[in-house]
Parts: structure tokens; sequence; C-alpha cells
């Protein structure tokens, strides 16, 4: 069994962080919108085994589709958390956190896809 590259694992533990800190965040949506909370939390974990496929996938063609999944929920999230701000679900402080740790981990899954694609 070929184990994940370490520089992969910093994506997965910054990922699991966000996650975590997310739930805290999303403790404070109200019952009416209990769909798109359901659904963000949903999408961020879906982002997290996305990540882990493409780290132990060996074809770079399908590595390369999860990779780009990935960055599109996290688009998907990043949309939920300008949305929740703007319904005062949560505050700017914590909306700009959120998409600052959001962005830090997109770019590092950019920065895989661009060296897996280099490396081959």
């Amino acid at each position: 069994m070929e184990y994940p590259r370490k520089d992969n694992f910093l994506i997965i533990k910054n990922l699991k962080k966000f996650i975590i800190d997310l739930e805290k965040i999303l403790i404070n949506f109200p019952k009416k919108d209990i769909l798109t909370r359901d659904m963000m939390y949903n999408d961020t974990l879906e982002i997290l085994e996305l990540i882990y496929i493409a780290n132990y996938e060996k074809k770079l063609e399908l590595k390369h589709q999860y990779q780009l999944k990935a960055l599109a929920k996290i688009n998907k999230i990043d949309f939920y958390l300008e949305r929740a701000y703007h319904l005062k679900y949560i505050t700017e402080k914590q909306c700009n956190l959120k998409v600052r740790e959001l962005l830090k981990i997109n770019k590092m899954i950019y920065s895989w896809c661009q060296n897996e694609s280099s490396n081959n």
C-alpha cells in the first residue's frame, strides 16, 4: 500500500481544522435555514473525502478530476459563507476568517494540481 505524500497531509490537516471550526459557526444558523446549514457541512465533508481519494489515486487524470471537484466545492462553501454573512447568521469577522482559511486551502490544492501536472 502506498501512503499519501506528507505535503498533502497539510491540506487535510487544514481542512479538518476548518471543518471543526465551521461546526461552531453552523450552530448559529436558524432552523428555517437548516437545509443550507446541512448542505454546507456535507460539502465540507465531501471536500475532505475528495482530497483523500485524490491523494490515494494513482491515475493522474482521475486524481486531477477529484482535485477539481474539491476546488469547485470550496467555491460553493465560499458562497455559503457570503450568504450567511448577508443574512446575518455570522459576523463579518467570522466570515472573513473562514474565507481566508478557505483561500489558503484552495491555494494549496491548486498548487498540488500544478505540481502533479508538471511532474508528469
